[in-house]
């Protein structure tokens, strides 16, 4: 299992957006958002995710698909490997991973490792949820989703103002344990969020 310190890459990432965009004058939030985004994204990789060969184009469109899973995922948002941002030497691999990707409306997380068949989807929430900047906000809600047990709850967070609503499931699937999160700046954008990544699941 992964150390606690793996879902802090959400607050480095929001913390600096906020960085960026507190040095940046302020006529118009649009703007701000714009430029600060713009900052953020030139230190970011430029390769494009493997994805799985497919016929029909219009299939990958939307789908991230590496390391034996696929995700679905907004067409505007390109996910990058977090582990060989930090180190190129000791990238995600099958074993465990972190991905991470920004927009100007989202910030998503998904963190992956091996694991049991006993394993507790709720230990991998509380991995990925930020101590002291993400808050759940309800019931935790627990949901059959084709074949696996998703448990799924609201969040409130302080990383951003500008994104101060989420969302976060933990499911496993085979001898892997998954986490995902969103940011948005609204609850029923995380919700939508976490739709469109569920619903294109899928794993070897």
């Amino acid at each position: 299992m992964r150390t606690r310190t793996i879902p802090i890459v959400s607050a480095l990432m929001i913390g600096l957006f906020l960085a960026v965009s507190g040095c940046l004058p302020r006529p118009d939030p649009a703007n701000e958002v714009a430029l600060a985004v713009a900052g953020t994204l030139t230190a970011w990789p430029t390769s494009s995710p493997t994805l799985t060969p497919s016929p029909a184009l219009a299939e990958l469109s939307g789908l991230f698909c590496e390391y034996r899973f696929c995700l679905g995922h907004p067409t505007d948002l390109a996910f990058f490997d977090v582990n060989a941002q930090r180190n190129p030497s000791a990238p995600s691999s099958y074993n465990q991973g972190i991905l991470a990707a920004f927009s100007s409306n989202a910030f998503i997380e998904l963190i992956w490792s091996l694991t049991t068949t006993t394993a507790d989807p709720q230990a991998m929430l509380d991995l990925i949820l930020e101590s002291g900047v993400d808050s759940r906000e309800g019931s935790l809600d627990v949901r059959l989703i084709g074949d696996l047990d998703v448990y799924l709850t609201s969040i409130s967070t302080s990383a951003s103002p500008l994104l101060p609503h989420g969302s976060a499931a933990a499911w496993t699937c085979g001898e892997r344990a998954f986490a995902w999160k969103a940011y948005a700046a609204s609850q029923p954008r995380s919700e939508s969020l976490f739709q469109e990544a569920i619903g294109r699941f899928r794993c070897e």
